[in-house]
């Protein structure tokens, strides 16, 4: 979820301000490195835990494409999650 929330924040996909809240926000829960995170991780235990939980889809347009990212849990407890999505 990280690098694929700062690659939607380099390509333009999101703004810097709402970068920037969710930068202070997870640093008030002791997370601030998880700013890119909470770009697809948007359920609380997620942002909590620090772990995707369940599926996230972000779309956004560059100058020469239309992109559709497709953020999915890698843990073990949540396979079935992503298989779902």
């Amino acid at each position: 979820s990280t690098a694929t929330g700062h690659l939607i924040y380099q390509c333009g996909g999101i703004d810097k301000r709402t970068i920037e809240k969710f930068e202070k926000e997870a640093a008030e829960l002791g997370k601030g490195s998880f700013k890119y995170a909470w770009v697809l991780d948007k359920l609380k235990a997620e942002r909590e835990r620090g772990i995707t939980i369940d599926i996230a889809l972000w779309k956004f347009e560059t100058p020469r494409y239309y992109v559709t990212v497709i953020d999915a849990p890698g843990h073990r407890d949540f396979i079935k999650n992503m298989m779902t999505g």
